[in-house]
């Protein structure tokens, strides 16, 4: 059985006055017409706004691109479904039968888009400044463990240093395919290393730039599977 939506709020410490936005905010399309995606595309573009303006305050010497970098570090579906994961929020869905039987649950994307459908609906309900205080509560942790210093390199160099680190073999970087016309191609990368036995892949309009991506994904992977 679904729990109610009043629990998860008071996990979240949220009281919404108008309580039903926050039960939109959980309804998966797939419970028909009346869902959460318009909420979600509304809370989607408050999130990146309030962890942009964070980020430009927290750290005032950083250029453009680390700030991107760091944005993207924190916005984005691994993040927040984690989120939605250490306040339960599966368990409060609204799912249609299919969803629920596949174990939508569960699925990062609906745990992601979930977190930002109940950015929208506590906008609707209660203006952006109360957003604002409520998701540097939420990502507090999050902001506090960014580190400037190996944000400023890029994802190869990091990722070249950790295997140094540990005296290990350096990361292995595969040409998959690569397609479409000289001015338009399409370079996708395999990336292995020694410390995990799953592989991650990169696409890029470079082979440079295929190669940046598969090892931030692999960077990325590394994190989650950290003890």
């Amino acid at each position: 059985m679904i729990k109610e939506p009043e629990h998860l709020a008071k996990k979240l410490a949220l009281v919404f006055d108008n309580p039903e936005l926050f039960r939109l905010a959980l309804t998966h399309r797939s419970m028909g017409a009346t869902n959460n995606e318009r909420l979600e595309f509304l809370g989607d573009s408050i999130l990146g706004f309030v962890i942009a303006q964070a980020l430009y305050q927290r750290f005032p010497k950083a250029s453009e691109g680390v700030l991107s970098r760091l944005r993207a570090s924190l916005v984005n579906q691994d993040s927040l479904a984690s989120i939605a994961r250490q306040y339960e929020i599966g368990d409060y869905l609204i799912l249609g039968s299919g969803e629920l039987k596949s174990g939508g649950f569960r699925r990062n994307s609906i745990l992601s888009d979930t977190v930002e459908a109940i950015i929208g609906a506590l906008f609707k309900d209660q203006g952006i400044l109360r957003c604002e205080s409520w998701l540097l509560k939420i990502f507090a942790d999050k902001l506090n463990s960014l580190n400037i210093e190996t944000e400023q390199k890029d994802p190869k160099t990091r990722l070249q240093e950790l295997m140094q680190a540990q005296k290990i073999q350096l990361p292995v970087y595969e040409l998959l395919s690569m397609s479409g016309l000289p001015h338009t191609q399409k370079f996708k990368i395999n990336c292995h290393t020694m410390l995990t036995n799953k592989e991650c892949i990169g696409e890029g309009g470079s082979r440079k730039k295929a190669e940046q991506a598969a090892a931030a994904k692999m960077l990325a992977l590394l994190k989650r599977e950290k003890p």
